[in-house]
């Protein structure tokens, strides 16, 4: 069985976590395949958007806990360094979610724990069943965390809360995520894909060159000084302004109907 299932439809790839069983705990092959799907996902034209859920009613648990004990011993026969690095390589998950130049959307359909969270916070937009929780869990296995949390969670609420929420490791329900805007949009659990899909539709539809060109913006704006923000904004609106998408877009604002946008 593929621990990571993938279809693209209307432009969108979704990606699954396919390990039901263990509410979608990560594994290598899971999380090599992932790497490898996210890497040439970002680099395919026909792909407009990418959705990241879980199978099972689970979006990730993050690691498994449970295999972590069972090769304990193997894992300690490595070194620090070389296990550092086996880490780093599939972290990059997070990265590609983060920093490739299309919309990508977390779809929680159950819990997102540990690294688990990570991979949802590494998306640009979480769309949560109501019955989803939330939580770092990081510290109640004695582990400090990875895939990129604590930078994403220190973007998004910012750093005292996100440090409480990794020393406490407190489970959030999704009233209680969305009040600190950790979710964009909360709906009934049978909604959630039809939700997701109408969301990552209408956004398959738009500008793809303009989508890019607003993540990088975005992007070095969590980092940046205002003055290279605004150094970046001043060539990437020149360039949107030159694309075939944005003449496209006059005219149809001219024309009075909704623009046909085909990603140049």
């Amino acid at each position: 069985m593929s621990e990571l299932l993938e279809r693209i439809e209307n432009g969108v790839a979704w990606l699954t976590l396919n390990r039901p069983e263990r509410r979608n705990a990560m594994s290598r092959p899971m999380l090599a395949a992932l790497v490898s799907a996210l890497t040439r996902l970002a680099a395919d034209d026909e792909v407009r958007v990418v959705v990241l859920t879980g199978a099972g009613g689970a979006f990730c648990a993050g690691g498994d806990v449970k295999r972590m004990a069972e090769t304990a011993e193997a894992e300690a026969a490595k070194s620090s360094e070389r296990r550092a690095t086996e880490l780093r390589q599939v972290m990059e998950a997070s990265r590609w979610l983060h920093e490739m130049g299309k919309p990508t959307i977390a779809a929680l359909p159950g819990p997102a724990a540990g690294a688990g969270l990570s991979l949802a916070l590494a998306c640009d937009m979480r769309i949560a069943a109501r019955t989803a929780v939330m939580t770092t869990a990081f510290a109640k296995v004695a582990l400090s965390g990875d895939f990129g949390g604590s930078w994403f969670l220190t973007q998004l609420v910012g750093p005292a809360k996100a440090r409480e929420l990794y020393l406490t490791a407190e489970l959030l329900d999704m009233a209680a995520a969305e009040k600190l805007g950790l979710v964009n949009r909360v709906v009934d659990a049978e909604a959630l894909e039809a939700q997701t899909r109408m969301t990552a539709e209408t956004l398959a539809r738009g500008p793809a060159l303009t989508y890019a060109a607003i993540k990088r913006n975005m992007n070095l704006a969590q980092t940046g000084t205002l003055s290279e923000v605004m150094d970046l904004e001043a060539i990437q609106h020149t360039r949107c302004s030159e694309s075939a998408d944005h003449r496209e877009a006059a005219q149809a604002f001219v024309e009075k109907r909704a623009p046909r946008f085909i990603g140049r």
